[in-house]
């Protein structure tokens, strides 16, 4: 019986998901506060009729982060690194500013909708609670090594459990659910154009893919002689099956967790006839004489659990592309003194995202324009990263497969034809 145990924990340790990590974090970093604001606003603007987005989403989400995976532990470099080195120098810093004024944006949303949140259920003062996230998530991405920052981010990943908790709390038509899933009906205009853009935007975001690749290089670096695969094509199948693992798991995680958000905001708040969501903490607020007091509390905490994992994503993917473009060191397992511009990058974000609530700035504009930055810089971006993991020049052996690359230009296809079809008029 013993023996049995051991060899069944041997098995279970050297499964691909007992090494999760960058797939699962990211995934969960997806559902930040201002996506959730971004389904809710789905959920209780159309009801059932936008649950279709998510099961579309995820092969194509999935397909885009594992080739971003892949990137990052092929090459043993970042995204933006490996740009630098295969487009010219114009592409990839227009890239990268682009995306930090998006993450700033990012930032300044979710920590004001996790300030809000914290107002509502402990009463203090909604700008010292933010500044309070701020500052201490800002101390622990500079003072606390990547090892063990990301296993707190691993355990933080547990919040998002707290919206498929909610269902249970309401009355769900799963026939109709079922239905409208497959079967939506909405009209096809500008409006529903840009709901499917942030849907999609949120969704298939260009931080993350930053994050993810540059992540793969801190997991190679923290394990001892371990180097980029492709030097080291002996530790290749089992380091790409883990990665598929991680990232396709990662993915379905976020994407169940946000079809179950817009559920639970189609099936209260769009019923009560609440069509109008600004924010992640009005749609607590708005379950509350709905939903009782445990869904509104659930959404609360998630909102504030996903956004200690967000908010340090934002910061770091920022970080990591402009470090590579500078060519300064770079890495969350450094010491501050080590990578002095990494950490600039990560604190100037920051404090740009905290300062934005004391200014005349809404955060739900700044978070409009860094939709609107996401859903344009993806669209290029992907097909940048398309050719990247393409050229047996960069990847070698270890180009991306043939399903992986469709499903990657559908992504694009997809996000290009909502962008156009949201900025024409009527």
């Amino acid at each position: 019986m013993t023996k049995t145990l051991r060899l069944f924990w041997r098995r279970i340790k050297a499964h691909p998901l007992a090494r999760i990590g960058p797939g699962l974090i990211t995934g969960v970093a997806d559902d930040d506060p201002s996506g959730i604001a971004t389904y809710s606003q789905a959920g209780a603007q159309y009801g059932l009729n936008m649950l279709w987005t998510m099961p579309l989403a995820f092969p194509l989400m999935a397909a885009v982060q594992s080739m971003c995976a892949n990137i990052g532990r092929v090459t043993g470099k970042g995204l933006a690194a490996n740009i630098k080195d295969a487009f010219p120098p114009m592409v990839l810093r227009v890239v990268v500013l682009l995306l930090l004024i998006a993450n700033i944006l990012n930032i300044a949303a979710d920590v004001a909708a996790m300030g809000e949140v914290s107002e509502l259920i402990t009463g203090l003062n909604r700008h010292l609670m933010t500044a309070g996230f701020v500052f201490g998530i800002l101390l622990q991405q500079m003072f606390i090594p990547y090892h063990r920052y990301v296993f707190f981010l691993k355990w933080l990943t547990l919040s998002l459990l707290a919206y498929t908790a909610i269902l249970f709390t309401v009355h769900v038509p799963w026939g109709e659910v079922a239905l409208r899933t497959v079967w939506p009906r909405f009209k096809p205009d500008a409006n529903a154009a840009a709901v499917v853009v942030a849907v999609f935007g949120t969704t298939i975001s260009p931080y993350l893919f930053f994050w993810q690749a540059s992540e793969e290089v801190e997991e190679m670096l923290a394990i001892k002689g371990s180097i980029a695969l492709i030097r080291d094509k002996r530790a290749a199948a089992p380091e790409l099956r883990r990665i598929r693992w991680d990232t396709w798991s990662g993915m379905l995680y976020s994407d169940i967790t946000a079809y179950f958000i817009m559920l639970a905001t189609a099936v209260t708040l769009h019923t009560a006839g609440i069509t109008h969501i600004n924010t992640a903490s009005q749609a607590a607020n708005a379950l509350r004489p709905l939903a009782g007091d445990a869904a509104y509390l659930l959404f609360a905490l998630g909102i504030i659990g996903v956004g200690l994992i967000g908010v340090p994503v934002l910061a770091g993917s920022g970080a990591y592309a402009v470090s590579e473009v500078m060519g300064w060191k770079e890495g969350l397992e450094r010491k501050v003194r080590d990578a002095h511009g990494f950490y600039s990058i990560i604190a100037v974000s920051m404090l740009l995202g905290l300062g934005i609530q004391y200014s005349p700035i809404s955060p739900m504009r700044a978070l409009f324009w860094s939709a609107v930055i996401n859903g344009v810089v993806a669209v290029p971006l992907m097909v940048v990263i398309i050719i990247i993991v393409s050229k047996k020049s960069v990847m070698g052996s270890f180009t991306a497969s043939k399903p992986l690359t469709i499903l990657a230009w559908i992504a694009t296809l997809v996000m290009g034809a909502a962008v156009v079809r949201m900025l024409m008029p009527g």
